[in-house]
């Protein structure tokens, strides 16, 4: 995938290059359903319910925000983490969603 050719703010671009450069191209999936353009979904490979959308609208420049989805919804954690440096949204990322 070329990153760069992807229709998305360039944090979020920034994030996936990272994540890549970590992880492997192959580590995490991307929903191609969210257009907007500054936000992405990202989710694991074994199980597409579990997933993280990440998002740079109404964050401070530089820092993100993520929701958490879960198979089940009702434990989904929607708007807790917000403002967030990359470091912190690759933590959390590789936690909820990396075996």
């Amino acid at each position: 995938m070329n990153v760069w050719a992807i229709d998305k703010d360039t944090p979020l671009k920034v994030l996936l290059l990272e994540l890549v450069h970590r992880f492997g191209e192959h580590a995490l999936a991307l929903n191609t359903h969210e257009t907007h353009r500054q936000a992405l979904e990202l989710c694991s490979l074994s199980d597409p319910h579990l997933a993280a959308y990440i998002y740079t609208f109404a964050q401070n420049p530089g820092h993100y925000g993520i929701d958490l989805k879960y198979p089940i919804a009702q434990h989904n954690i929607i708007g807790e983490h917000e403002n967030l440096p990359l470091e912190k949204i690759i933590d959390i990322i590789s936690t909820h969603l990396l075996p």
